[in-house]
């Protein structure tokens, strides 16, 4: 169930990554408070989280899920570049998450 909850939390740390870009500096005010609500839920779910797994494999984790999350939402709302090398090191990241996944038992 942590690990669900980590991954809400990752998705939150995506859903303010996007945020950003909507919030052109924090001068737009809808998107600026969606995008500070985002910020603390996800740091609080991640709060949450660090109660019951290490800090380096939840933090890493919560980070991997948002960086890949990121990526992903650039290049589909913002149609941010798609090339090999950016699936590949992708791809690398999720590998990175489920490895840590897998070592935190």
């Amino acid at each position: 169930m942590i690990w669900l909850v980590l991954i809400i939390a990752g998705l939150f740390e995506t859903a303010w990554a996007i945020g950003l870009k909507y919030t052109e500096g924090f001068s737009k005010f809808w998107p600026s408070c969606w995008t500070i609500v985002a910020m603390v839920i996800s740091v609080w779910l991640l709060g949450v989280c660090v109660k019951h797994l290490p800090v380096g494999t939840a933090y890493a984790v919560w980070v991997g899920i948002g960086a890949v999350g990121t990526v992903i939402g650039g290049i589909w709302l913002f149609n941010e570049p798609v090339s090999a090398l950016r699936v590949f090191s992708l791809c690398m990241i999720m590998a990175g998450i489920i490895g840590l996944k897998l070592a935190a038992h």
